[in-house]
């Protein structure tokens, strides 16, 4: 009970944004893991490069504040992969990751 009380008051605990702003960039994840079932054809390829951008972006600020958020970090880390595979999804559907004849 003791350590329960010690989360539930710390300060990245569930009273804080730091607590209930990665659990809500969870939806961000399951939205793109949902995506992965659609063709690639329905791919945007500026709205995944900039999901790409800001992922990166935040796995910086979070590593940066203080205290470290490492929800953040692996929220932010979790979407960056499904975005950079929804990306390479879109590419091959171009034909930009194609192996080249000899």
């Amino acid at each position: 009970m003791a350590s329960f009380k010690a989360f539930l008051n710390s300060p990245v605990g569930p009273k804080t944004t730091h607590f209930w702003g990665p659990i809500g960039n969870w939806g961000f994840i399951i939205a793109g893991l949902v995506d992965t079932q659609k063709p690639p054809e329905m791919i945007s390829r500026n709205m995944t490069s900039v999901m790409c951008v800001y992922s990166a972006l935040f796995m910086r600020f979070a590593w940066m504040v203080q205290p470290r958020n490492y929800l953040l970090m692996v929220s932010h880390a979790s979407n960056e992969t499904v975005q950079l595979y929804q990306l390479s999804r879109w590419a091959k559907s171009q034909g930009y990751l194609q192996k080249k004849a000899e």
